[in-house]
């Protein structure tokens, strides 16, 4: 599906490039990015076998059935034994075989050694990354429903809201409400913090009841056909005091700045540098203490966004998050996050819930 994409990316000649799947807890996104089969299937044991003009898969007889949804051309196995057989035929006379060491155990590298025999095998890993940056027209489709579902259930929160409620409670109708939508799955343990809670960015929701005067934070994401959106917004259970507001407004500005930078071209270290030097430049120096953003797709953090720790120049067809917070522990919490598409001349926000005003519920 990618293959030409991938095949052009490469510094050194490869024969082919072989990605195995193992399976939870190590799944090669990198399967489901070649082939395409993003629609049913887990394909645990399966390889795809990429050269530059086919794929094919070879996969179990479990997983016959949604392995022909693709256009790939389908080998089916029942055994190990026929399985181990049947990847050496197809490797065939390849001497140079590309592979994912990120993913690769080493016991599975072992094991494809002893099929396969020594032949040369080059790490392609950073190869389909940079590829995988890069979303087709078909990806673009795939994350804007991701992000329709997300931002529908955003908007719905605060109906969701009432005093004595746990975090974990408003965690579950979130998860459901984008089940509910047309997600397959979460796209990531969907965090949901009450009032202190929310100044720890990565909080795991618990037992806190809501009350009056709390923030509400929420960061969570949908799952569409393998593609993920990630969004955040915050609320507050009552009337919001002067430093609630302060913060929320001070938060949204800085995020809109950012925003507005993305266009092909711009490095993603500059946008976050500017976003860390204006709130810095607030009585709430040193509050933020995570990056702005990173990239979104196959993967929650698909790749390095807006960090100033890392060089991303912006290329059209990057889908990036904007995520600035403000964090006060003790007291609370503040992170606005949407998901942007990169275009030539500017931006497309994917995600769309309500954000310009504080909601007070």
């Amino acid at each position: 599906m990618h293959q030409e994409k991938i095949f052009g990316n490469l510094k050194e000649d490869v024969d082919l490039i072989l990605l195995f799947n193992r399976g939870e807890p190590v799944v090669e996104l990198n399967f489901f990015y070649v082939t395409g089969l993003v629609e049913g299937g887990i394909f645990e044991g399966s390889y795809a076998l990429v050269r530059p003009d086919k794929v094919t898969v070879l996969t179990s007889l479990l997983e016959e059935t949604s392995a022909k949804k693709g256009k790939n051309e389908v080998k089916i196995y029942r055994t190990g034994k026929e399985r181990n057989e049947m990847l050496k035929e197809l490797v065939g006379n390849a001497k140079r075989i590309g592979l994912n060491f990120e993913t690769l155990t080493v016991r599975d590298f072992e094991k494809l050694k002893e099929v396969l025999g020594e032949r040369e095998y080059i790490n392609v890993a950073d190869v389909i990354m940079e590829a995988r940056k890069i979303k087709s027209s078909e990806e673009i489709k795939l994350m804007r429903e991701a992000a329709k579902i997300a931002s529908e259930v955003a908007d719905d929160i605060p109906d969701f809201l009432h005093e004595g409620m746990r975090e974990y409670e408003l965690a579950a109708r979130i998860v459901y409400e984008m089940l509910r939508r047309g997600a397959e799955s979460e796209a990531f343990t969907t965090i949901s913090a009450f009032g202190e809670n929310t100044a720890e960015p990565h909080y795991t929701a618990g037992a806190r009841k809501l009350k009056k005067g709390d923030f509400v934070l929420c960061d969570f994401g949908a799952r569409y056909h393998h593609y993920n959106s990630d969004i955040t917004r915050t609320f507050v259970f009552g009337k919001a005091s002067e430093m609630q507001r302060d913060i929320y407004y001070t938060v949204l500005k800085v995020q809109k700045m950012g925003i507005e930078m993305i266009k092909e071209g711009v490095n993603g270290k500059d946008i976050d540098t500017k976003v860390h030097e204006i709130i810095d430049s607030t009585r709430y120096r040193g509050r933020m203490t995570h990056s702005t953003g990173h990239g979104v797709g196959l993967a929650v953090h698909d790749h390095p966004g807006l960090s100033r720790l890392v060089d991303v120049p912006l290329k059209e067809g990057m889908v990036v998050t904007v995520e600035p917070g403000i964090y006060i522990p003790g007291f609370g919490g503040v992170r606005i996050e949407d998901d942007v598409l990169v275009k030539k001349d500017g931006y497309e926000v994917l995600t769309s819930a309500q954000k310009d005003e504080l909601i007070e519920v």
